[in-house]
């Protein structure tokens, strides 16, 4: 007998039978796929519904901007959504995480070649993962990144294999682009970062990497000024460089962790902000992520034949109303079946890349709590606009050919 959309039955401790159901969705490639989250037997017609959630790093992003601060929207949509898919500027909040079964960890780079359907995202149990760490970090802070990593293998039993040191400082650099605000910077040797990383690849086998990086540290003005909740982090923009290059060059998950001395006490800090307080590292929360990132399938015959997720698969992208510029955005956008693009005007940056000025369609909302119930509408099949006063006009028609085939108008 097949398993596929077929009950187990088994007993209860009172006797009482209840079916078990393994849901395997058939796509129209006559492939099975199954889903990255626990399909309900309510939904068992309906494929899995999937969001991306976008919140770009470096732009002072009202919310998602500071330590993790996008982490209750993700929270929230995974309630909604059946999948999401989102990066680590969202997912990362120093030492803390919060686990997410439906939730995809994708690098930003990965999430722009998936969104252009070069990429697709193949689920997975777990990685295993290596450790890049930087030569020009001190003896002391290098010792307590490796006892957070101890602590993860330890604690939370994640696969985390070795770990090698960069044979160059990879000196980094950092500052803010004048023409638009936006966080960036460089490291002098990425070739260093390159060897490391290829090393852990070829000796230990693995298939997924974590960077931390010696940052210079920050100004006190500077710090202040992020620890209230102003302004940009300054780190983020060279932080998604980092990982970029890696997952250009080797196309496996990577995230990355700044090595910085801990800031003196202060009794003014912002909530968005104090998840960076609290210790000597930001690296747990990547490695919890990395752990079981999807990974990246870049050969396109390999599509069909693996139960991955593809960008077709997207239902709705959800960002800040401003920062649409993005390759993501853009690519979503410009497809001839695109998802639905809800923009949260509340969740401002320092970028004016809006929808009206790029030309995209798509739907404005006013805050998080709006753009999940648009998802939560779109999800059950109900046009966003019959939620709202007087939003749903008379059907009009866009064909000069009736029903019966005259012509009815000419203007």
């Amino acid at each position: 007998m097949s398993l596929l959309n077929n009950p187990t039955i088994f007993s209860t401790a009172a006797g009482r039978k209840l079916p078990l159901r393994f849901h395997v969705l058939k796509s129209k490639h006559r492939k099975f796929r199954v889903s990255c989250s626990n399909y309900h037997s309510s939904n068992k017609w309906k494929r899995p519904y999937t969001s991306v959630l976008i919140v770009p790093t470096g732009i002072g992003a009202s919310i998602g901007g500071y330590a993790g601060d996008a982490l209750p929207v993700a929270r929230t949509l995974a309630s909604v959504a059946d999948c999401v898919i989102s990066h680590p500027n969202v997912l990362n909040a120093a030492m803390l995480y919060w686990p997410m079964p439906n939730v995809l960890y994708v690098e930003g780079y990965a999430l722009d070649r998936f969104a252009e359907s070069v990429w697709a995202l193949q689920p997975v149990h777990q990685n295993k993962v290596g450790l890049v760490l930087d030569a020009g970090i001190e003896d002391e802070l290098r010792t307590r990144h490796l006892q957070v990593v101890d602590a993860t293998r330890a604690s939370l039993g994640l696969p985390i294999l070795e770990y090698i040191v960069t044979d160059t400082p990879l000196e980094v650099e950092k500052w803010v682009n004048p023409k638009n605000g936006q966080a960036t910077g460089r490291i002098k040797n990425p070739d260093s970062l390159l060897r490391a990383v290829q090393s852990l690849c070829d000796w230990s086998m693995v298939n997924a990497v974590a960077v931390v990086a010696r940052f210079p540290d920050d100004d006190v003005d500077d710090v202040d000024e992020y620890r209230q909740g102003k302004g940009i982090d300054l780190l983020a923009g060279v932080e998604a460089i980092i990982s970029h290059l890696v997952v250009k060059n080797f196309r496996i998950p990577c995230a990355h962790a700044p090595a910085l001395l801990p800031p003196p006490l202060t009794q003014s800090l912002c909530p968005k902000s104090a998840a960076e307080e609290l210790g000597y590292t930001f690296l747990p929360c990547v490695l919890a992520g990395l752990a079981n990132a999807p990974q990246y399938l870049t050969n396109k015959s390999d599509f069909q034949q693996n139960s991955c997720i593809v960008a077709g698969d997207v239902d709705s992208i959800i960002l800040p109303a401003d920062a649409c510029g993005g390759d993501a955005v853009l690519a979503f956008a410009n497809k001839k079946s695109k998802p639905i693009i809800i923009c949260v005007q509340e969740n401002e940056t320092v970028l004016n890349d809006t929808p009206d000025k790029l030309g995209i369609d798509v739907v404005k909302v006013s805050n998080y709590w709006e753009a999940i119930g648009v998802v939560a509408a779109h999800k059950a099949g109900v046009d966003p606009n019959s939620l709202r006063r007087d939003k749903i006009k008379n059907i009009s028609t866009n064909s000069l050919i009736s029903a019966n085939g005259l012509l009815t108008s000419v203007s």
